[in-house]
């Protein structure tokens, strides 16, 4: 067999269900569990944090703001992902296994494909792991900070080398004036600066993980209830102070403000593709996967829109605004409006479902992430090793601490300026690759048993090609600054790396295997 033939060699749906049943996945997610994990990881990050950047334009003026079009920016988002849920739902219907968009391309584009689109889907969900960890320390230290009366001095306050990175610590010591190598401590002449809130949240998720799915979904519901609470308080709030004046002028930076507000408000929607992950691990897949991933998708995308109407009427987006409306919009759009207790004890509700929201968050890319390394290391992508399951709960524990410990170290250095775009090009990537994946299957495989079918096919899939392909162009020639160059840099460079790997590794690892079950069938 030529290069070539290996490279485009599928594993076909039949190869794929036959190697999830030997896998030993426990099956515990129903309807609900799905719609609870994929509403856990879309409202979370994107309402709580990356909306103000959404609406009002990053703080250095690179990228241009929505304003009032919030909305837009949220529908026009929702629209791309539509085309590509569908597509996911047909798949994981299909071919209910580990893995999501890498199984999906390795059963219609081959073996190489396979491993660039998982490996895409490993920067993807670590860095957002890392980013949401990141923002969930800074969150929670700012609201220990609102107990400093009845709180230590050392756990509301504590010293910057313990909260965050390094690189963090340095810039916002040197800004107050202090130099930093008078408090930052080292060791052997190397500084030392962890973002210790971080890391244990990281190993807390580890822990609930490593004891099992369903465990995992009891905690996101408690999550997902809490945060759904704490935003329906806002709506409700904000409707109130809502002062139409503020959605005028609509788009203040036209449709390239739009655009480039749902590229960035896309981050959030990585969720439901992190259930087409879970599939193994669901009762009844052909049923439930599709309902939980539009189901969930519908319920964020309508909890959005009301966000985006109550926020930038009652907060105006138009021109400049306070550096803490970009750090957190919800919080500090309706303390703005508030008065006397009202204006404490609202905001201060907000920032728990702030935590609640980013932990159901974490929750899920942590999830995702060890069921797509799991079924890259059934194909020999990765050493055999993580393949191995608990004895107890049945769950990858060697792979869920492997991405935990990569993830803590990862807290020391993330560029968080970056990290956002790099997650949302991995994001577009693959839900383009699903979308050309589903076409490819019509056309040679037509006559599989297909439980849910994407309607108006060919249309629908190319329309979703089109929108995510779209918005990804759109923002590589809108977005300015070093940030948006840096993102784009590294995202070649990581799949330049991916192919190298690949070729030196990924490639014979492959052979050896088909050389060794060859030598047992005979």
């Amino acid at each position: 067999m030529t290069i070539l033939q290996n490279l485009l060699k599928r594993k076909t749906p039949d190869d794929a269900l036959n190697c999830a049943k030997e896998g030993g996945l426990e099956k515990t997610l129903g309807v609900w569990d799905l719609i609870i994990l994929g509403v856990g990881a879309i409202i979370g990050s994107g309402i709580f944090a990356v909306v103000g950047i959404a609406a009002a334009g990053s703080a250095d003026g690179t990228s241009p703001g929505a304003g009032p079009a919030l909305v837009l920016s949220m529908i026009v988002a929702a629209i791309a992902c539509i085309f590509s849920a569908l597509c996911y739902s047909e798949f994981a219907s299909m071919i209910p296994v580990a893995g999501g968009a890498y199984s999906y391309t390795f059963a219609t584009l081959g073996e190489f494909a396979a491993w660039i689109v998982g490996w895409i889907l490993m920067l993807e969900y670590v860095i957002a792991y890392i980013a949401v960890s990141c923002a969930w320390a800074n969150y929670v230290v700012q609201f220990l900070k609102g107990f400093g009366h009845i709180l230590p001095t050392w756990l509301s306050n504590p010293p910057i080398w313990l909260v965050s990175d390094y690189r963090t610590a340095v810039h916002t010591l040197t800004q107050q004036g202090i130099d930093p190598h008078s408090v930052i401590p080292s060791i052997c002449g190397m500084p030392i600066s962890i973002n210790l809130p971080a890391a244990l949240i990281i190993l807390f998720i580890t822990g609930i993980l490593i004891k099992g799915t369903k465990d995992s979904t009891k905690m996101a519901a408690f999550m997902v209830a809490l945060k759904l609470g704490i935003i329906g308080l806002f709506i409700v709030t904000g409707l109130f102070f809502v002062e139409p004046s503020n959605w005028t002028p609509f788009a203040p930076n036209g449709m390239s403000g739009v655009f480039m507000g749902a590229f960035i408000i896309f981050f959030a929607y990585i969720g439901f593709d992190a259930l087409a992950t879970t599939a193994e691990e669901c009762k009844n897949p052909q049923r439930d996967l599709p309902r939980g991933i539009i189901g969930s998708l519908i319920v964020t995308t309508i909890v959005y829109t009301l966000v985006a109407l109550v926020l930038t009427g009652i907060y105006p987006t138009q021109g400049q605004v306070a550096p803490a409306f970009l750090q957190a919009p919800v919080a500090f759009s309706i303390s703005n409006v508030l008065s006397g207790i009202w204006a404490k004890a609202v905001p201060g509700f907000i920032s728990v479902g702030v935590i609640a929201g980013l932990t159901s968050v974490l929750l899920v890319m942590h999830l995702a992430a060890t069921r797509i390394l799991y079924a890259m290391s059934r194909d020999h992508f990765f050493p055999e090793v993580f393949q191995k399951l608990h004895p107890k709960f049945n769950t990858p524990h060697i792979l869920t601490w492997a991405v935990c410990i990569v993830s803590i170290f990862g807290t020391l250095s993330l560029n968080l300026d970056a990290a956002a775009s790099l997650c949302n090009f991995g994001t577009f990537t693959s839900f383009i690759i699903v979308c050309v994946a589903i076409l490819i299957l019509r056309k040679i495989d037509p006559d599989r048993p297909r439980p849910f079918k994407v309607p108006f096919c060919p249309w629908f899939p190319l329309a979703g090609i089109i929108c995510c392909g779209g918005l990804m162009i759109f923002s590589m020639v809108i977005a300015k600054g070093e940030s948006a160059k840096l993102s784009t840099e590294l995202f070649i460079v990581w799949i330049i790396m991916g192919a190298i790997i690949y070729a030196t590794y990924g490639y014979r690892k492959n052979r050896l295997a088909e050389k060794k079950e060859v030598a047992k069938n005979e």
